[in-house]
């Protein structure tokens, strides 16, 4: 339900001159009802006041930088937080982080807060989906609870037989028949049978059995009894008459309880003419004793569940087969096999290529092409031909020689673990399984066809009173994760390995599981790495999860999500020093009927992104040979130079595979420079020697200091530094150019070392932030500030904004050429000294834009590589960025782009398409083409996105 627009909304509290009136309404307004912010002013919020209706779909919108994060996470939810970390015991709060109030008036009606964001995930080796979703932890109780453990020799069912289970086999044969119950003699160690046998009697027992023949212990003691003392000897327990009635049934589960407890769980029931049948009460069977499932059995965290070998973390370091045989699209006879090729160790190969044709096995085909069995023979060998593998345990052996170990290290990396399969658990709970498929198997699958296997598992009567709340959690948080557009992970996927949109979205499938009400979820672009097409699925999740009684808060640009929302709120009108205000508060309809603020306009199609006037012709390519990493099949792909490329696709599609995973090491590793090691691919061809440099930009902080600021990073600093060094009061004191930095001792203020604030411990309370009283918060010395450039001094400057920075150094080209490109990226309204800490993704991004843009010459021939650069960026901001790239590309520069953002792409000379599908069912190259020849593709997701824009 909507709650009807208040009067303070109707009031469009866009235009200030409303806003006294709109404060005295938020004061009469009840925080049972709303979430009251009065006078936030965290980071650049201008004293804004709101109010939030609870338990509502609300999104708040706005320019990169305008204060959409700093109101929803800065001050909602670290009050949120500070709220409840203050709620503790001063002993539990010891233990916690320490939370900083946010500077505001007053917050009313705050609820417990849940924040996700776009920031670092988890590294932990041992975090997967399955585990951060605990869809895993649900599922180690379905196989503890129901699992049935099958023998991997004979195929059947491991179960322990009870006492009910034999009496039942027995009276089974009907009244009136005939049966003896015995169990095996077992000797002690150094133990004789006569020995064995006398204690036997001693216990009561009469009579054994060996060979289907019965004889008296008495007898064979004295040497009597026919019986072979080399052979097993059993012992007659009882010999009855089977009596199905209640008192029968008693006389023979006392000889079967007597049986399994002298037998040390071993059972023989032998009926008169129908043969023998051996029983126990150990979990056994085919001569192999099993474990009993528990939930212990299935944690790969705990010693006893995880994989022996590889201690549960699913890899080990072992003969990586991606190293030996590099390309796979070459023959043997090629030169596949790379450790074969020197002359010393070529008479390995020999033998195969000289008997190959005659074993079936063909040389000249591509490696990629052999069959299981083919591929088996090179590794395994036979008798006239070593294999791969003895060839590897012959260096083993030979380790004690340096240039063998070097030969081995060459060809050693982490691979998939053999016992497990990467599955990370012990390799006997393989033999527990539920429904015909184990949990390695489960864990393996993707999420997608995991769905369709708990939605036709069927289990007895029993088994499902068992399993049946276990199925709804497992069902529920699987389809949570299909509908956030996750369904081609697998549970194995480790959390580290995923992307920023795809953690927040696994979170947030989390997050929808956990059935809280009353709670206020913060998230910060969820729509971010997905594509169009699965935004209307994650739309449905948010508003169910409203619709539970949750106030539901969303930092977002995505049109979509901004349509279904109950609420907008739009901060600005710009960025940074102009922003901080409330543009807009009301819903979709009332937004429609403006045209005040960005937001309106652009949704509105009062302002637009423009088409390109002409596409850049392809040219010279780079080709990317066999890139056959995670879900890419095998693709040869050809990337033009000298253009803006983007590469596309839905979620799961391998588009990050092929660019950040593939090519952007396997380029960097030939250009010299640092990079962790290629996916697998064949080779690099084209024209990739034009590339001169390789450039990744991504979101990640500018700098890790809260000194760190957008001019040191553009190097405009440094012009600004030497200026006040010869100034003339600088140089009759001798000031070099590092007394004016705030990094180095010299000229910055050593109380609170070029901070400009002290930070005062709090004992079990959040650390306070006071304006340094040494320097005033200049971050400088008095000595320092008295040099001045135009009456202005260091600090001064810092406190500028770029625009007003490129006034006051019109007389200095070389600070402007480091400057005016902070401009062209929108970066004009940001203060010189504004600390990197307090930049928005976006904003770092266009910080190392800027960066890059100011290098002019020295940046040409440059491959620029953007992952989903649109992260965090309104519409007007994507426009401006555009811009920038496109200048980079008239540079002389390529650009590439993995990118979603519909603007963007119809901006693209080139767009590569993969798919169709993600996960299994991508990793294929769809189209590769001008923007026009890819909206008449039919059937295609991204084109039929695109033709809106195109086409209209």
């Amino acid at each position: 339900m909507i709650i009807p627009k208040l009067r303070f909304y109707e009031l469009r509290v866009m235009n200030m001159r409303h806003q006294s009136s709109y404060i005295k309404d938020l004061d009469s307004l009840s925080a049972s009802d709303h979430i009251i912010v009065k006078g936030a002013r965290v980071n650049n919020l201008q004293n804004l006041s709101v109010a939030i209706p609870r338990n509502q779909l609300v999104v708040i919108t706005g320019l990169s930088g305008s204060g959409k994060s700093s109101l929803a996470f800065d001050t909602l939810f670290a009050e949120g937080q500070r709220m409840y970390v203050e709620s503790l015991s001063t002993y539990a709060r010891q233990f916690l982080g320490r939370m900083e109030k946010p500077a505001v008036d007053y917050i009313r009606g705050v609820a417990p807060a849940i924040a996700i964001e776009q920031k670092a995930h988890t590294r932990n080796p041992r975090s997967t989906v399955g585990t951060t979703t605990e869809i895993y932890d649900y599922l180690k109780l379905l196989y503890a609870r129901v699992g049935v453990t099958y023998s991997p020799i004979s195929g059947e069912p491991v179960k322990r037989d009870s006492v009910s289970d034999v009496v039942d086999y027995i009276c089974g044969y009907g009244q009136g028949a005939k049966v003896m119950i015995v169990y095996p003699l077992r000797l002690g160690e150094g133990e004789g049978l006569l020995e064995r046998l006398k204690v036997v009697l001693g216990q009561g027992f009469t009579r054994v059995m060996q060979g289907g023949e019965v004889c008296f212990i008495e007898e064979v003691i004295q040497g009597r009894g026919a019986i072979d003392l080399e052979q097993a000897v059993d012992v007659l327990v009882g010999r009855l008459v089977v009596d199905v009635g209640q008192e029968g049934r008693q006389r023979l589960a006392d000889s079967v309880q007597t049986a399994f407890f002298e037998g040390h769980g071993s059972c023989l029931v032998e009926v008169v003419g129908q043969g023998r049948k051996v029983f126990s009460d150990r979990f056994e069977r085919d001569g192999m004793v099993f474990e009993v499932p528990t939930v212990d059995f299935f944690n790969f965290n705990g010693p006893y569940g995880a994989c022996r070998l590889c201690d549960g973390f699913g890899k080990v370091l072992g003969i990586d087969p991606d190293k030996v045989i590099p390309n796979t699209a070459l023959s043997i006879a090629e030169g596949a096999i790379l450790p074969w090729q020197s002359e010393t160790m070529r008479p390995w190969l020999a033998p195969l290529l000289v008997h190959g044709p005659g074993w079936d096995f063909p040389i000249h085909r591509s490696y990629e092409e052999l069959t299981s069995a083919q591929k088996q023979l090179l590794w395994t060998g036979r008798e006239d031909f070593k294999g791969l593998d003895a060839f590897f345990d012959h260096l083993e052996a030979q380790a004690y020689k340096v240039q063998y170990r070097v030969l081995l290290a060459r060809y050693r990396g982490k691979t998939t673990c053999p016992d497990c399969e990467g599955a990370r658990i012990r390799k006997d709970a393989t033999y527990v399984k539920v429904g015909g498929e184990s949990i390695t198997a489960l864990l393996l699958k993707p999420i997608g066809e995991l769905v369709k296997f708990f939605d036709g598992l069927v289990l007895d009567s029993h088994e499902q009173q068992l399993a049946d709340r276990l199925l709804i959690e497992i069902r529920s948080r699987l389809d949570y994760v299909v509908q956030v557009g996750l369904g081609y992970l697998a549970l194995n996927r480790l959390t580290a390995t995923l992307s920023g949109g795809e953690y927040q979205r696994v979170k947030l499938a989390t997050a929808l599981g956990s059935t809280l009400v009353g709670t206020m979820y913060i998230l910060d672009e969820p729509t971010i790495g997905l594509h169009p097409r699965d935004t209307h699925r994650l739309v449905d999740i948010l508003v169910a999860l409203k619709d539970r009684g949750n106030t539901v808060i969303v930092v977002e640009h995505e049109e979509a999500v901004m349509r279904a929302a109950d609420q907008l709120i739009d901060i600005g009108p710009e960025a940074g020093a102009g922003g901080g205000q409330l543009v807009f508060q009301g819903d979709w309809e009332a937004l429609k009927q403006t045209d005040e603020g960005h937001t309106a306009r652009y949704l509105r199609g009062l302002d637009k992104i423009p088409l390109p006037a002409q596409r850049r012709k392809a040219g010279d390519m780079l080709i990317v040979r066999g890139a056959r990493e995670h879900n890419l099949k095998n693709i040869d792909v050809e990337i033009p130079l000298g253009l803006l490329t983007v590469v596309t696709g839905v979620s799961g599609s391998g588009k990050s595979t092929l660019v950040s995973k593939v090519l952007y090491p396997a380029l960097a590793s030939r250009l010299g420079m640092a990079a962790e090691a290629p996916g697998k691919y064949a080779g690099l061809a084209g024209s990739f020697e034009q590339i001169k440099h390789l450039v990744f930009v991504d979101q990640n902080p500018i700098g890790k200091s809260s000194r760190s600021n957008p001019i040191t990073y553009v190097k405009a600093y440094d012009g600004i530094r030497q200026l006040l060094a010869v100034q003339p009061l600088a140089r009759q004191r001798e000031y070099k150019p590092s007394q004016f930095s705030f990094n180095t001792a010299g000229g910055r203020c050593e109380v609170c070392q070029g901070e400009g604030e002290t930070r005062i411990p709090m004992q079990f309370m959040a650390d306070i932030l006071l304006t340094c009283e040494e320097c005033g918060g200049k971050r400088f010395t008095e000595e320092t500030l008295e040099v001045m450039y135009r009456d202005r001094n260091v600090a001064d400057i810092l406190a500028m904004t770029v625009d007003e920075a490129l006034d006051f150094f019109e007389e200095q080209p070389a600070i402007l050429s480091r400057l005016r490109p902070l401009q062209e990226v929108g970066l004009g309204y940001m203060r010189l000294g504004q600390s990197s800490n307090s930049l928005s993704g976006g904003e770092a991004q266009r910080v190392k834009l800027a960066a890059y843009l100011g290098k002019g010459e020295e940046a040409q021939h440059t491959l620029f590589i953007f992952d989903e650069p649109t992260i965090g960026l309104h519409m007007h901001d994507i426009g401006k960025l555009l811009r920038s790239i496109h200048a980079l590309v008239d540079a002389g520069n390529s650009a590439l782009v993995i990118e979603h953002n519909v603007e963007l792409i119809k901006c693209a000379d080139w767009i590569i398409n993969l798919g169709p599908g993600g996960g299994k069912m991508g990793g294929e190259v769809v189209f590769s083409g001008v923007p026009e020849d890819m909206v008449r593709l039919p059937d295609n997701c991204t084109a039929e996105y695109l033709r809106e824009k195109l086409v209209g």
